[in-house]
């Protein structure tokens, strides 16, 4: 791709070698020692990008940067600077610069930050993933095509209808109370509060208290009387998640209140009454901790009236697609950004991930995505870099391996199988010589046989 690039520095040794370095890859150069200069031969030839020096003779280089900004030309600019500080850093990339590179200049980061524009620029152009659809504004918004997610809808449908217990299991992160909220939001009693308590947050000899609430002076610290979540339910729904982790005592006294609809204060000597509907959660195996006596079997039973059972994320890959079009429209809003596509191979490569912390890592990795992104499009390279830093995964024969080993052993096999031609595995691995280069320096990776000098 050729690129139409403005340097904007007053050492003329910069402008010089970064002028042969991108003429010599066939792009258009344009150079200027001043910032109003600059401006100006910006103005005129409207570069794909600009890399401009922090500190100008005649004025700052953010001050350009913002002025090309107010342009609204959808140029990228990298700056330059010879100091190290964090107020332009962070300015720079307020202000929206594509990247921040420091002096003296390293060839290796002005050719990666060179490539991710062009990445950045091809994906905006070919828009490799739109989504046009018109923005949800419910945050609980249960998103699914698979099988899987079509028989949950169903049982959800059910559950809506009656005020029964609903049990919902599912490992960490796969939307346990999205589904709970879901069914509260489409009840009869919608209107009415939905209080959640979290029992793994809470010290057991507090858990009672927090449940059913408690009188002035019922115990150390009581200072006054409090209402508990049972109360501040009303007719509402009291969501229980993490109620694997209940104390088998105070199973005992969930179990009174499901019965009898009845409870006391702690401390209280009065008896009230509730009508709120109970939905609990756990990512653990109630039905296990049944017979090893962890948890009251007659709970259980009065819990499980219905049962949910959420998929991991990587039981329903199909699903990630429209995981995808839901979060990003959903940051979007939250984070008032643009970011509406995804760069080829970005799916698939998502696809890949196991997916440890489920639907809420997806959508945590979307967040960081979409913070770091300087354009519309999220790059294939960015969710690299940060699945690289989310992933440590299992392997099957037991144990647990950092995702540096299993990248650097994947690196290598690639390698090997191509006899080490380092431009064919960089395009099989889906990178850049840079950072193939940066990683197989890292890992100290040698060949198992004679090097290919390609």
């Amino acid at each position: 791709m050729k690129l139409k690039i403005l340097l904007i520095d007053d050492e003329v040794s910069i402008l010089e070698t970064l002028e042969m370095f991108f003429t010599e890859k066939g792009h258009q150069v344009f150079k200027a020692e001043t910032g109003e200069k600059g401006f100006s031969l910006f103005c005129e030839h409207l570069p794909d990008i600009v890399i401009i020096d922090i500190h100008l003779p005649d004025s700052n280089g953010l001050e350009i940067l913002n002025r090309i900004q107010n342009e609204g030309h959808l140029s990228k600019v990298i700056m330059i600077t010879a100091y190290h500080d964090m107020e332009t850093t962070i300015q720079a990339m307020k202000f929206g610069a594509f990247d921040y590179i420091h002096k003296p200049l390293d060839v290796d980061l002005v050719e990666e930050a060179i490539r991710r524009v062009i990445s950045m620029l091809e994906a905006e152009h070919l828009k490799s993933l739109d989504f046009p659809k018109p923005l949800n504004s419910n945050p609980n918004l249960i998103v699914g095509k698979s099988e899987q997610m079509r028989m949950i809808f169903k049982t959800i449908g059910l559950a809506c209808q009656k005020r029964t217990t609903v049990l919902i299991q599912g490992e960490t992160g796969t939307g346990k109370e999205v589904v709970a909220r879901v069914i509260h939001q489409n009840s009869l009693y919608k209107n009415e509060p939905f209080v959640t308590l979290d029992c793994s947050s809470v010290v057991p000899s507090l858990i009672e208290s927090e449940l059913f609430g408690h009188m002035e002076g019922a115990f150390t610290g009581a200072s006054r009387t409090q209402k508990g979540k049972i109360e501040l339910a009303g007719n509402g729904t009291l969501f229980l998640d993490e109620i694997g982790e209940l104390a088998y005592e105070d199973q005992g006294k969930l179990l009174g209140f499901l019965q009898r609809h009845e409870y006391m204060r702690l401390g209280g000597q009065e008896t009230l009454k509730s009508n709120c509907r109970i939905l609990a959660a756990t990512n653990r195996d109630l039905f296990s901790m049944v017979n090893k006596q962890e948890f009251r079997q007659d709970l259980f039973y009065r819990l499980r009236v219905v049962i949910i059972q959420l998929p991991p994320l990587r039981e329903r890959l199909s699903d990630i697609d429209e995981l995808v079009n839901h979060f990003l429209q959903k940051i979007n809003l939250k984070l008032n950004s643009e970011v509406l596509h995804v760069q080829n191979g970005v799916l698939e490569r998502l696809k890949a991930h196991q997916w440890p912390g489920n639907v809420r890592e997806l959508e945590n990795v979307l967040v960081e995505a979409v913070v770091q992104t300087r354009g519309s499009v999220l790059l294939l390279d960015d969710i690299d870099k940060i699945l690289c830093k989310y992933l440590q995964t299992k392997d099957f024969e037991g144990g647990v391996r950092s995702l540096d080993n299993m990248e650097k052993e994947h690196i290598k096999k690639t390698l090997d199988a191509l006899n080490w031609r380092r431009t064919e595995a960089a395009q099989r691995l889906k990178i850049s010589m840079p950072t193939l280069r940066s990683k197989i320096k890292k890992y100290n990776i040698k060949p198992s046989f004679g090097e290919s000098s390609l």
